[in-house]
């Protein structure tokens, strides 16, 4: 059987080495916020190569509307639509936006403690949560400032997305310890280590399936899906790894503190 649990402070480093560069990215550069949240200018162009791109600008006077469409006419694009568009997810939106989020993860912990009977399992399964949200969002800052990747309305549907995809994979790999703690009553750390054995394969079959999907939508799906699919791909990654080796590592750390304290 493999030792999965005697790497745990690795697994955990390289979490907190991936949520600190995101959070020293937040703080550096901050976030490309998207149109949806701020308003401004769309506008496609048809280029002379043929291929059709969407550029998206804040909020323009007439005088650099005009100047930007004068530019790509002169570069011989053909303009296919110029439009200005309101912010469609106002601050209050954003409010309730995040005031569901935390109701959501506070109902979710709740829900874990009650099925496992114990509150470590809800916090454990809430932080890996977490940690998948923390790595998304500093992964589109770094995006965001060298590629140009928006935090948009779609974005934030990925995230929502992948929370639910990040908390089914852990409460997969609970349940197994559940059911083995019944039966055999081990040790945490070695049912963690049968746990993550027996569900690795199957967790890695089904991310793969939703990774090849989404890394086609990206070579092929054009402009308009195309950060929207980069954030369900982080974002799959990112759960795919957070179950066995964070959601687990922080039970069983858990587990062994309580008994020395116990002790």
């Amino acid at each position: 059987m493999i030792e999965w649990m005697k790497y745990r402070w690795l697994y955990l480093l390289i979490s907190g080495t991936i949520i600190l560069a995101g959070i020293f990215s937040a703080i550096k550069w901050g976030f490309k916020i998207g149109i949806d949240f701020t308003g401004g200018v769309v506008a496609e162009y048809r280029l002379e190569s043929g291929e059709n791109k969407i550029f998206r600008y804040g909020p323009l006077s007439t005088a650099e509307a005009d100047k930007i469409r004068a530019e790509f006419t002169s570069q011989g694009a053909q303009e296919i639509r110029f439009e200005s568009v309101g912010p469609s997810v106002g601050p209050e939106l954003i409010k309730r936006t995040v005031t569901a989020l935390v109701i959501s993860a506070g109902l979710i912990l709740l829900w874990i403690a009650y099925q496992f009977k114990s509150f470590k399992f809800g916090i454990s399964a809430t932080l890996a949560t977490i940690h998948d949200s923390l790595v998304l969002l500093g992964s589109f800052s770094i995006l965001g400032h060298f590629f140009g990747a928006e935090i948009d309305f779609l974005f934030v549907t990925a995230m929502l997305t992948i929370l639910s995809f990040s908390v089914h994979d852990t409460i997969v790999v609970y349940d197994r310890i559940r059911e083995s703690h019944k039966k055999f009553g081990e040790d945490f750390y070695d049912l963690a280590n049968k746990a993550v054995s027996g569900t690795m394969v199957r967790s890695l079959n089904n991310s793969f399936t939703i990774i090849f999907m989404l890394v086609g939508l990206i070579l092929l799906g054009g402009e308009t899906t195309k950060w929207f699919s980069v954030a369900l791909l982080i974002g799959t990654v990112s759960g795919t790894y957070s179950s066995p080796f964070v959601a687990v590592p922080i039970l069983v750390t858990w587990d062994q503190i309580q008994k020395r304290v116990k002790k």
